[in-house]
């Protein structure tokens, strides 16, 4: 921040990349590569006109991102050069398809899902949760050129890669609230990997911020710190995450399934800049005539696990074709299938760890380990688990004997040799006695 000094009063210059600082007019930062300078467009409802500055309060004034920053002159941070007219939205849409279809060889449903989700980026403040786009392959399956393209469009992209070092993505994401762009995001490194899961994990859902501990002053204090990650992830990785909570917020592809088409370029042209350029033009003003709008919270076709039905409620809300929907529920309710599979082969690996935290030897009631399995894993089921399944469980699959007493279901003392038994195949460590 820096300060003009007139003769009457003195001005606070703040950085701002841009929002809404008072009610109904948006504020967006540009870049004019031609001029290399950074801009403010700013829409009031009905026009926009371009200003060096806009005043916040009479004593301050918000200022662009200059132009010499590294993130915008090294092209980490893609910004639009204006804000122009798009026609309709199927059209807007059809253009971003084009572009992606031009450079990246992709499943048909998956390129429908991208472009709308490139779409998606430049509303996503509207909602309250918003899903990731990964891809997945190997070396020279299209991973990068998929991030180079679709990041090419985003709204406010950041360009970053598994490599980064921990503390910039935090407050990158924090001051830019923009679309993270990441390559390579397996995390090797048990460091990064910790970060970046909290990122991801935290991300997709507003009012999750992620608390750090920075140093402040000579001294090294460390204070608390709360880091706002929610937006966009466009990421490629070449396998799975062990997490399912965190898969569960993946919209992915395979990339190794797709076979490259002969009229993909092998490099991308010196045109691909202003076609992207030309493109971020027509979002931002598709952003500024369609940010207010009612967004969709919840998809009402079909039962579906709820995380399934949370993560695609808002790329559902922009697709009008009745084709297109119909071909995203059917991947809808292959998510959500999934989803229900996995969960069912991994709710007794949790049941079974909940008993060997409470196991004291003495009977065990169903109800303590179905209140502790809620307590530990409610984040991940995204819902309360009952205890009729725990008792299922317990009983059925996992072919533990319970006795009901006074009411309450509970595991016999007797079954000590059982559980040793079923601790160890969990790979966790034995207790008690052996079998």
């Amino acid at each position: 921040m820096e300060r003009t000094d007139f003769k009457e009063r003195t001005v606070l210059k703040t950085p701002y990349i841009g929002g809404e600082p008072i009610k109904g007019t948006l504020v967006e930062t540009i870049y004019r590569p031609d001029k290399a300078e950074t801009m403010f467009a700013i829409w009031n409802g009905t026009s926009v006109r371009y200003e060096k500055s806009f005043p916040a309060r009479d004593n301050e004034a918000l200022v662009p991102y200059h132009a010499s920053n590294s993130l915008v002159r090294n092209r980490i941070l893609l910004l639009p050069s204006a804000a122009e007219e798009y026609g309709t939205k199927d059209s807007l849409v059809a253009d971003i398809r084009r572009f992606i279809h031009r450079y990246v060889s992709m499943g048909g449903l998956f390129e429908t899902i991208s472009a709308n989700y490139v779409l998606l980026t430049w509303l996503y403040d509207s909602f309250g949760t918003i899903p990731y786009l990964r891809v997945r392959g190997d070396f020279g399956s299209g991973k990068t050129r998929f991030l180079s393209v679709i990041g090419s469009l985003c709204f406010r992209s950041i360009f970053a890669s598994g490599a980064s070092t921990v503390s910039p993505l935090f407050h990158l994401t924090h001051a830019i609230k923009g679309s993270l762009v990441i390559d390579e995001a397996d995390f090797r490194n048990s460091d990064m990997s910790s970060a970046l899961t909290k990122i991801l994990n935290n991300g997709n859902s507003k009012g999750f911020p992620v608390l750090r501990s920075e140093q402040v002053g000579k001294g090294k204090e460390f204070n608390p710190v709360a880091f706002d990650v929610f937006g966009p992830k466009i990421i490629a990785t070449r396998g799975y995450y062990q997490d399912a909570a965190l898969e569960s917020r993946m919209i992915s592809e395979d990339m190794g399934r797709n076979r490259p088409r002969a009229d993909i370029p092998l490099h991308l042209p010196e045109s691909f800049s202003l076609e992207a350029e030309l493109l971020r033009n027509k979002l931002l003003m598709f952003r500024f005539k369609n940010l207010k709008r009612n967004a969709i919270t919840q998809v009402t076709e079909g039962q579906l696990e709820p995380r399934i039905n949370q993560i695609f409620a808002p790329l559902l809300s922009l697709i009008d074709n009745d084709s297109e929907r119909s071909d995203i529920m059917d991947l809808i309710r292959e998510y959500s299938h999934e989803l229900s599979l996995d969960r069912s082969a991994h709710i007794e690996g949790h049941i079974i760890e909940v008993i060997k935290e409470l196991w004291t030897g003495e009977a065990l009631p169903l109800r303590a380990i179905t209140d502790k399995l809620n307590e530990k894993y409610r984040a991940d089921f995204q819902e309360s688990v009952t205890g009729k399944r725990v008792g299922f469980s317990v009983r059925k699959l996992l072919n533990i004997r319970t006795r009901k007493r006074g009411g309450v279901f509970e595991i016999l003392p007797t079954e000590q040799d059982r559980l040793a038994l079923l601790f160890r195949r969990f790979g966790l460590e034995e207790a008690g006695a052996s079998p």
